[in-house]
This record gives structure tokens, C-alpha cells and sequence, in this order.
């Protein structure tokens, strides 16, 4: 398979879209909570198909594909990365939890791990929720994480976008 892949790329640059989703996937999945803008989810699909990502999870009202915003910024991304919608994000957290991944979210609090300092060896792979524009990871979310995360930081807004964060981390889990 990884000759096959290779191969692809070798010849065309790129890989086709069904041959992307057969990579073997880094082990970290993005749970969008609330993400209002389709443009960011967008945004959010090409860092996981850039990353190879394992799967990326649409969850409240955060918008799925084929949403119009989104297609204009995941650029076919959503044909590349895995991706679904879960309306109960409890059992969707245990069922990676039982698989021995380790549950964060990516919001600053009183006891966040900056991400500089967040190890994951021990785990076979990370969720991290990724919180609304405006209000972050819910209360709710919060409750189910085993680890909160934060990115380092200066700056006079002490925020980033979510989907510059979303690359942010996925480049520090994965390399």
C-alpha cells in the first residue's frame, strides 16, 4: 500500500482523493463542538487531510459537507480526510476512551497543559475538542476531557482562530 501511495504521488503530485483516505492515519481526531462558521470547518478539513489526520467529528450544529462555506475552503478535503456527524458526543468520547485515547480539549483554563508540554506517547491516539468561535469548549465538554491543552502564547488578544489552532496542534501531535 505505501508503495502504491508513494507511486501516486510520485507521478501526479498528490493523491487522488480514494487513495488519501487508504494512508495510513496519525492517530489524532479533531471534535468540532459548535463551530458555527462552515468556512473554518472547511479550513479544519485541509489541516486534517495535510496532517493525515484520523478522522475529523461534526458534532452539535456544527456544519457538515457538502455546506457551501465549506466547500469553497476545504477545497475537496472533505472527499480526502474521514469525517462524520455524532449527536451524542458522550458515547462518541467513551468509545475512543475505551480504545485508550487520550480525551482533551484545546481551550484556556485555570489548569491547562500548554501544548509544549503535553505528551501523548503513552496513548494510542488524542481527541481534541475544538471549541465554538465566540465561547470555546462547553462546560459540558469540559466534563468528558481527561486533559485541557493550551497553545503558548503572547500577544494583546490571546486567542487564535480555530482553525489556525486546529494546524497549530495538529503540527505539534503529529510530528
Amino acid at each position: 500500500m505505501a508503495d502504491f501511495i508513494q507511486k501516486s504521488v510520485q507521478e501526479h503530485g498528490r493523491l487522488a482523493p480514494d487513495d488519501a483516505l487508504k494512508q495510513l492515519r496519525k492517530p489524532v481526531v479533531f471534535v468540532l463542538e459548535n463551530i458555527r462558521s462552515g468556512n473554518n470547518v472547511g479550513s479544519i478539513l485541509r489541516t486534517a487531510d495535510g496532517f493525515v489526520l484520523q478522522e475529523v467529528i461534526m458534532s452539535g450544529y456544527t456544519p457538515c459537507p457538502p455546506h457551501r462555506e465549506i466547500l469553497k475552503t476545504s477545497l475537496g478535503a472533505e472527499t480526502s480526510v474521514p469525517w462524520r456527524h455524532v449527536s451524542d458526543l458522550a458515547a462518541c468520547l467513551s468509545s475512543f476512551r475505551q480504545n485508550n485515547y487520550r480525551i482533551t480539549a484545546l481551550e484556556q483554563t485555570s489548569n491547562s497543559t500548554m501544548l509544549d508540554d503535553y505528551v501523548t506517547s503513552e496513548y494510542a491516539g488524542t481527541v481534541v475538542i475544538l471549541g465554538n468561535e465566540v465561547r470555546g469548549v462547553s462546560a459540558d465538554a469540559l466534563a468528558l476531557v481527561d486533559d485541557v491543552i493550551e497553545i503558548p502564547q503572547g500577544g494583546a488578544k490571546q486567542s487564535f482562530n480555530v482553525s489556525v489552532a486546529a494546524g497549530v496542534v495538529a503540527w505539534a501531535l503529529t510530528r
